[in-house]
């Protein structure tokens, strides 16, 4: 679920009508419980701003968008904004060393998506974009790649490597050539003339910040085939995040837990392209993203748990 998504409002009615009404006593139980005793929740170790704000949100239930005047729990999924309960100054914002796209399938539920999370938190980084309206990547695509698993997909690690062989051969002038010979094609190890990815890596930092803008796909995964087949997206380096575990509560049955949301494929990312290619320790500084993911992975675990689920 390469892009899966939480309405606030919509996921609280959702649990409260499948669920018995949540009462004092058990959401402070839980509260109270030891770090030890919530070892299983993997994001109680993200250093985040104070989620006081949201806290208080949710005691006073929904509320206006201050633009569109439309009703909504923590946010507006449509204007890009949080509700006049939820103070924009007392929202944290993330500064991200790239620049993200995110191309969200016109099917896909404003209310289901995590990807507004990725708006909210790094307002000057992020465009949403709805297909079949997206930007033209061909002159970019030696600076550009995609998160999408594949056959071709390559790790975050060797990503330099990759887009160096962009760049020395160049991007296809001609509409044939680049359907005749995809650059993705082009990009793969040539055993005879290529040098250790990890050398190449770190033999200069400027080779490893080449990488200027990475592009996520918002849709359930049923739906990407028609997102990811688009010629506008054809020839770019894909990468693949093949070792961290999906927390989405939609995850989508029948597929690999390490098929993540939207929010958590950027978070983890950014992570691991800070380590990996800007070599740099990795101290929280994009924790902030997961802002109102984990807020909500908590208020539905506690939900699920006092209503006897776990």
């Amino acid at each position: 679920q390469l892009t899966m998504s939480l309405n606030s409002s919509a996921l609280l009615n959702e649990e409260n009508a499948q669920a018995p009404k949540r009462n004092t006593e058990c959401l402070e139980s839980l509260e109270l419980q030891t770090p030890s005793s919530l070892q299983d929740n993997p994001l109680q170790q993200l250093q985040l701003a104070s989620q006081e704000v949201l806290e208080k949100a949710k005691k006073s239930g929904r509320s206006k968008c201050p633009r569109c005047n439309s009703s909504r729990m923590f946010y507006c999924y449509t204007c890009f904004v949080p509700v006049e309960t939820v103070p924009t100054k007392e929202i944290p914002t993330v500064k991200l060393p790239l620049k993200i796209d995110i191309i969200k399938h016109p099917n896909e539920t404003d209310g289901k998506s995590t990807a507004v999370h990725a708006k909210l938190l790094a307002p000057d980084d992020v465009t949403i974009y709805k297909y079949p309206c997206i930007p033209e990547y061909k002159e970019k695509r030696h600076e550009i790649a995609l998160i999408f698993p594949g056959p071709s997909s390559v790790s975050v690690k060797d990503i330099a490597f990759h887009l160096q062989k962009y760049a020395k051969k160049g991007v296809c002038d001609s509409d044939d050539d680049c359907s005749r010979e995809p650059l993705l094609k082009q990009a793969k190890i040539e055993p005879k003339e290529e040098k250790n990815p990890n050398e190449c890596i770190s033999s200069s930092r400027s080779e490893g910040t080449r990488l200027k803008k990475i592009i996520f796909i918002d849709s359930t995964w049923n739906q990407t085939n028609k997102i990811i087949t688009d010629e506008r997206l054809q020839g770019l380096l894909q990468i693949e995040l093949k070792t961290r575990k999906t927390c989405f509560w939609r995850h989508q049955k029948g597929k690999p837990d390490t098929y993540l949301s939207t929010i958590e494929a950027i978070y983890y990312f950014l992570v691991d392209y800070h380590q990996e290619i800007l070599k740099e320790n990795y101290k929280g500084q994009y924790d902030n993203l997961l802002f109102f993911f984990s807020f909500m992975y908590t208020l539905i675990k506690n939900a699920k748990c006092c209503a006897g689920k776990e």
